[in-house]
């Protein structure tokens, strides 16, 4: 979920549920500062990281910016407990926007602290003043975001001004924007974890390709939850 916002409410965009639902499974919310994450992962079988503002500049060695919004202490150090929960017991997991770059930061990985001031603006990855916009990615044939999509080419709905610069050394890089910018990593020695720059759940409703992501990670996470009850 996201952060609280100016009157400490909780929330979250209703697309991610939506997308979950669609794909056969039931969404369960986690507020940023649950303190008992375990007993609180027992209680699912995947996780979604979802999209929101930014990370913490200090958790990567990063410099402060003026673009910096949303940052929320609360909301990073769950998020950086939960990810290391993910690696070490390895539970399928879909990262989307913000969640791309989470795990880049915990696995020893750097950002860009504002896009356009390294890439500039030849591809858009928010339009102004803070709005969602689409560009094309490219894919490597042979990933997972690929065969999952169908595709090593697609449109997608981008919503950042941040992305990973330097690539944590256990991630795959299988995706970019045509101006180089990193639009998806994964984990080899990980069953199902993909991460990608975009928001996937902004279009699902309309484009089959894009829900396939929501589709893919409640199909492994499901299958390795019976497989688990049975050993």
């Amino acid at each position: 979920m996201y952060g609280r916002d100016d009157r400490g409410h909780f929330y979250l965009p209703s697309e991610y549920v939506d997308a979950v639902r669609r794909a056969g499974a039931s969404a369960v919310l986690l507020p940023p500062g649950e303190q008992d994450l375990d007993a609180w992962l027992e209680r699912v079988d995947g996780l979604i990281f979802c999209g929101g503002g930014d990370i913490d500049h200090g958790a990567y060695g990063g410099r402060p910016h003026s673009s910096f919004y949303m940052v929320d202490a609360e909301r990073d150090n769950t998020e950086f407990a939960l990810a290391h929960r993910v690696l070490e017991q390895r539970i399928p997991t879909l990262a989307i926007c913000r969640g791309v770059q989470v795990f880049n930061v915990v696995m020893g990985g750097t950002l860009h602290e504002h896009l356009p001031d390294v890439v500039g603006n030849t591809v858009a990855h928010r339009a102004p003043p803070k709005e969602p916009t689409l560009h094309t990615v490219i894919l490597k044939a042979d990933s997972k975001v690929s065969k999952i999509l169908g595709t090593c080419e697609c449109d997608t709905m981008s919503w950042h001004h941040q992305a990973i610069n330097k690539v944590a050394s256990t991630l795959t890089v299988v995706g970019h924007a045509p101006d180089g910018t990193i639009e998806a990593v994964e984990k080899d020695d990980h069953p199902w974890l993909v991460a990608v720059q975009w928001h996937p759940e902004l279009t699902a409703d309309e484009d089959a390709r894009q829900q396939r992501l929501f589709d893919s990670l409640v199909t492994v996470a499901g299958d390795m939850s019976i497989a688990n009850k049975r050993s």
